[in-house]
């Protein structure tokens, strides 16, 4: 598949509440098949959108960034004004917060469309998970790598 994976979405109000979204990025290889996956929460901590992608060849960081441009896509174009990211990227995370350099030029100019995109919102927050808090997010984007590579049938 290779379209943003829009299920169960509830398009909200346009609103100044914060929504969170759960954001992962995987590459089997890396470079190697890869995608992402992100779920976005409302609130009240109702899922308003599950989001997926497959990439093709890419690295892992890039499918991490290509989650974050999702779900900030998914916030400007649905009236969100507040959004929490979570996400496993540690390096990720550091970038977007101006505590590391973006050194990968392959990276640069994601980064600098995050940056744009995220100070079009009101509030913008980011913050790091281990692998375990971001369990719905990391199963769409096996999900995507999966249908990508021609696989079938559930992963646990």
């Amino acid at each position: 598949m290779t379209g943003n994976l829009f299920e169960n979405s509830v398009l909200p109000a346009a609103t100044s509440e914060w929504f969170t979204a759960h954001c992962d990025g995987g590459s089997r290889g890396n470079p190697g098949p890869s995608g992402y996956g992100a779920v976005v929460e409302d609130a009240r901590g109702q899922v308003v959108a599950r989001l997926n992608r497959f990439l093709g060849i890419q690295t892992n960081n890039y499918a991490e960034y290509s989650g974050l441009l999702a779900v900030l896509e998914w916030a400007l174009a649905n009236g969100t004004k507040r959004l929490r990211v979570v996400s496993d990227s540690e390096l990720m995370v550091k970038q977007m917060k101006g505590l590391y350099k973006v050194k990968s030029p392959g990276l640069l100019p994601l980064w600098q469309e995050a940056r744009r995109m995220a100070g079009r919102l009101d509030g913008f927050e980011m913050r790091h998970t281990l692998r375990g808090g971001n369990k719905e997010a990391d199963r769409l984007a096996n999900e995507a790598m999966d249908k990508g590579a021609g696989k079938t049938g559930n992963r646990g």
